[in-house]
C-alpha cells in the first residue's frame, strides 16, 4: 500500500513553505497529483487558467493527461510568474536550466520536516495523498484513474485499500 499523509499535513506542508516557486511546486505535486518529471517538465503554456485544468505532456509512457488546478495554486502561479519570469519551462533553475529531481525531492523534505511530519514523505507521497484523498471524498475510481494518467483501472485500484477514514462514514449493520 503507498504511503500517505492527511489533508491537514498536505496543507500544513504548503503553509509551512515560505518560498513562492517551492510553494507552488507542491502545491501542484499534491493538489494535481503529479509526478516528479511531469511537474519538472510543466511549460508556462500548460497551466490552462480558463478551463483550470494542468496540462501535462509526455508523461509516463509517453502519454498526456489534464489534471486539476485549483483556485489557491492559480493565485500563488501568477504571483510566482510575475516575480520570477520563468522564459520557458514552469520551474526552471538559474539561468533557465530545468529544475533538478534532487531539488524537489529537498523541498518536500524540509516541508515535511518544517510540519514534523514523522513518517518519510515524498514527491510520490503527495500523488499518492491526492488520490487517496479524492477516493475519500467519494470521487469515482474511474476519474482518479484518469487524472493520475493510468492506463489501467487496476493500477488505481491500490488507493481502494488505503482509505480506512472513510469507514466512518459507513453504517454499521448491528447499530
Amino acid at each position: 500500500m503507498p504511503d500517505v499523509i492527511s489533508v491537514e499535513e498536505a496543507k500544513a506542508m504548503i503553509v509551512a513553505t515560505e518560498n513562492l516557486k517551492h510553494k507552488c511546486i507542491i502545491s501542484i505535486l499534491y493538489s494535481g497529483g503529479l509526478r516528479r518529471n511531469e511537474l519538472l517538465n510543466l511549460k508556462i503554456k500548460d497551466i490552462d487558467s480558463k478551463r483550470m485544468l494542468i496540462h501535462v505532456k509526455n508523461g509516463k509512457g509517453e502519454k498526456d493527461k489534464f489534471t486539476l488546478l485549483n483556485n489557491a495554486v492559480l493565485t500563488n502561479l501568477i504571483k510566482y510568474y510575475t516575480k520570477e519570469k520563468p522564459v520557458k519551462l514552469l520551474f526552471e533553475g538559474s539561468k533557465g536550466v530545468p529544475y533538478s529531481v534532487s531539488s524537489v525531492k529537498k523541498i518536500v523534505d524540509k516541508a515535511a520536516s518544517l510540519v514534523e511530519i514523522k513518517k518519510k514523505v515524498t514527491p510520490h507521497t503527495l500523488r499518492h495523498s491526492f488520490a487517496t484523498h479524492l477516493l475519500e471524498a467519494g470521487t469515482d475510481l474511474r476519474h482518479i484513474q484518469v487524472l493520475l494518467g493510468h492506463n489501467s483501472s487496476k493500477t488505481s485500484e491500490i488507493y481502494t485499500d488505503v482509505p480506512k477514514k472513510s469507514f466512518k462514514n459507513i453504517r454499521k449493520l448491528l447499530d
